[in-house]
């Protein structure tokens, strides 16, 4: 089984961020080796970066919840710690598609798929979700593919 690139390079970080006391940036980067190694232990697998990279999605879209629920309860100071956790976190995943590269994606799954209506949604998810995953806001995502299937 070949190593995880990801998970070597948090690894790295870790010892790195001791180092250099910078507590901030630690806790977020054990959080996330904790939450890497509770799946390996709970299912006996060892995670390859696609899987760790769904893991540091789902973080990172935890946080944007988070925020959200705290813009509207006024909470700046929660705010600005969960904006900060989730810098951290967006650093470790691939670069964002911009809305075009989007877009494009959404339009070659739903060809390929030859799916017209909203039923069909789940095949284009399917298609879409390995080149998505940690690269775009699946819930933004999911809306456009629901316009896009709405419209036609």
């Amino acid at each position: 089984m070949s190593a995880c690139a990801l998970k070597e390079q948090l690894v790295a970080e870790m010892k790195r961020t001791m180092k250099n006391g910078e507590k901030a940036r630690l806790l977020v980067i054990r959080t996330i080796l904790a939450a890497i190694k509770q799946i390996e232990v709970d299912e006996r697998i060892e995670l390859d970066d696609a899987r760790v990279n769904a893991v540091l999605d789902k973080m990172a879209k935890q946080r944007r919840e988070s925020i959200s629920m705290f813009e509207q309860a006024s909470r700046s100071d929660l705010i600005e710690i969960e904006q900060a956790e989730l810098a951290i976190i967006q650093e470790y995943l691939p670069e964002a598609l911009s809305e075009d590269e989007i877009g494009k994606l959404i339009s070659a799954a739903i060809e390929s798929t030859g799916a017209t209506e909203m039923k069909q949604m789940g095949q284009v998810m399917g298609i879409l979700k390995p080149q998505l995953q940690g690269r775009a806001d699946m819930g933004k995502v999911s809306q456009l593919i629901k316009s896009s299937l709405g419209a036609n």
